[in-house]
């Protein structure tokens, strides 16, 4: 395919077909929602994750998929993962961890995690993606951030701080980008059903910060990973002139102004 006939897909909410798209967080949840996605649109996934049986698990489901078993913190076994693929198209950066727990509990070294899996992992993908998408003529980041990055959190200030850079880096990178045909957006999903959110509820005080925030939520329900994916999928097929955009999926919690 062509590009303009690419654009064309694109501009219809499409396709993927023929496109390589890299998803890390794949193994479950929002990034495994994704990857479902990105594959019956025709890509060829590949399913970025720590945890190797996981993304395994995923893979014999899905058509033309591949698995880097990746900590997306570790820059040189990022490169080393990309550098196997010839061409990069789309961009889903997806993986993300959170711990509950109000600032002055906080230890340093968790400040350090969440940076370190939040937003360097973020910044190490772009890092070593966009030149393989400078090569192939154009591509898409999309970059799953959290309405905590738009709006705080109680109970996650270094977490919100990260996806708050991401959304504020998303919107940079957007600019540099642009003149390579390259879009980069950013999905910020609120509260969503997940194993993370279930390892978060574990904790009797998140648990009940997490249900007051769900009962602010006017759908009064967490999201689902297959609608955070459904708005990561519409930035990936969408023409390269929407970009530096942020989505919220939050069952109206948050709303534009």
């Amino acid at each position: 395919m062509t590009e303009p006939q690419h654009e064309a897909a694109a501009a219809a909410g499409a396709t993927l077909d023929g496109r390589v798209c890299v998803v890390t967080g794949a193994g479950k949840g929002i990034g495994a929602a994704i990857a479902r996605g990105a594959a019956a649109r025709g890509a060829t996934v590949v399913l970025v994750d720590r945890d190797a049986d996981a993304a395994q698990q995923l893979a014999a489901e899905l058509p033309r998929a591949r698995v880097a078993a990746v900590d997306v913190a570790d820059y040189e076994a990022v490169r080393g993962a990309l550098a196997e693929l010839e061409r990069v198209d789309v961009l889903v950066n997806n993986a993300g961890w959170d711990r509950v727990q109000p600032f002055l509990d906080n230890d340093p070294a968790l400040w350090d995690q969440l940076l370190a899996i939040n937003l360097k992992g973020v910044f190490n993908f772009c890092h070593l993606a966009v030149p393989l998408m400078i090569a192939a003529g154009g591509g898409r980041i999309v970059n799953v951030a959290s309405d905590a990055g738009r709006v705080g959190s109680s109970g996650e200030a270094v977490y919100s701080a990260c996806k708050g850079g991401t959304i504020a880096f998303t919107k940079s990178i957007a600019r540099e980008c642009a003149r390579h045909r390259i879009a980069a957006n950013c999905v910020c999903p609120g509260p969503t059903d997940t194993a993370l959110m279930a390892e978060i509820k574990a904790d009797e005080r998140a648990a009940r910060t997490m249900d007051a925030i769900v009962q602010a939520t006017p759908t009064r329900r967490l999201g689902k990973p297959e609608e955070v994916a459904e708005a990561v999928l519409f930035f990936a097929t969408a023409p390269e002139h929407l970009t530096g955009q942020v989505l919220s999926v939050s069952g109206g919690l948050t709303m534009a102004g």
